[in-house]
């Protein structure tokens, strides 16, 4: 007497249908994480401007040392004319720099899109320059630049 072949359409039905989820089930666990990650982005939304503002920061540091090493080597600052571009492209303004090197592939912008602001000499620092972000307003002169001074108390 012959056995019968054992093969998936020979199983009982229950076991076949205990077998995987329905879709009933997944589309219960892809609403529940999309719930998830939509209240972890909300709940993270103020961390973006601060993380935006450390990126300044760091920034600043950066380009604050390009300078100094500008200053090393020609014993001057750019002024507020040559900008930021004289450590991109070597200044064909007075005063020309002797030992010119290039710092950066192109001019540095800051997060919100805009190229950062230096003066020289520096209404903050009249010895130096002041480097700055223009902030979240994009407007220069403001409370919320961002730059290479400390901060000023707000009065009441």
């Amino acid at each position: 007497m012959k056995q019968p072949r054992s093969t998936s359409l020979f199983k009982p039905r229950a076991t076949r249908l205990q077998s995987g989820f329905t879709l009933l089930e997944i589309m219960l666990v892809v609403v529940i994480i999309s719930l998830l990650l939509g209240a972890a982005i909300y709940n993270m939304g103020g961390n973006v401007e601060t993380a935006r503002k450390v990126r300044v920061q760091a920034d600043v540091s950066s380009i604050k040392t390009q300078l100094k090493l500008y200053n090393g080597l020609n014993g001057f600052y750019p002024t507020t004319q040559q900008g930021l571009k004289a450590l991109v492209e070597q200044p064909t303004s007075e005063p020309h720099p002797r030992h010119w090197t290039q710092s950066f592939e192109q001019v540095p912008r800051d997060p919100w899109g805009n190229e950062y602001n230096y003066v020289f000499p520096g209404k903050h620092n009249p010895n130096s320059f002041d480097l700055f972000s223009s902030g979240p307003d994009m407007q220069a002169g403001t409370v919320d630049d961002i730059g290479n001074w400390e901060a000023e108390e707000p009065k009441n």
